[in-house]
């Protein structure tokens, strides 16, 4: 097993392991046993050190490990949407792996699916059928138009 493996079968456990409602008692009880040794320590600054250090270490490491799951979670979803979009006749294929964009060329696209929205909206509002699917290439040249200068467009 590999060090990256080894690292998700880990994260996957202690991510497994600490969403559920029994590690959330543990880390409670810890705490309210941190609380009752107060007296017995006297407050000292060694006892606040405890709690301190303590939760800052185990914040700290969560925070990777939650990254590191949340990051495969996105990539299964990213992965599935992709497969949706390639098995449907008629859905554009150039949408698969949009997050693989950068900002600029994103954009393009978020406008188009803007147009796209608006003008089923306005024939939802006519009581037109708002099903079906639009001339991407008639909708590109509607986005373009819009965002010339002059055209009103005042972002």
């Amino acid at each position: 097993m590999t060090l990256h493996n080894a690292f998700t079968v880990a994260a996957r456990a202690t991510a497994r392991a600490t969403g559920h409602p029994l590690a959330f008692a543990l880390a409670g009880g810890l705490v309210v046993l941190w609380l009752v040794s107060g007296p017995v320590f006297g407050f000292s600054d060694t006892w606040q050190l405890v709690i301190n250090t303590g939760t800052t270490i185990i914040t700290f490491l969560m925070v990777f490990l939650i990254q590191h799951t949340q990051n495969r979670d996105t990539d299964a979803v990213h992965i599935k949407l992709d497969e949706i979009i390639r098995s449907i006749r008629g859905a554009h294929n150039a949408i698969v792996s949009l997050e693989d964009l950068d900002d600029r060329e994103l954009e393009v696209f978020r406008k188009r699916y803007a147009a796209i929205a608006e003008a089923a909206r306005r024939k939802a509002r006519q009581g037109q059928h708002d099903t079906g699917v639009p001339d991407v290439l008639a909708i590109d040249a509607a986005v373009a138009a819009e965002a010339e200068p002059g055209s009103g467009d005042s972002r």
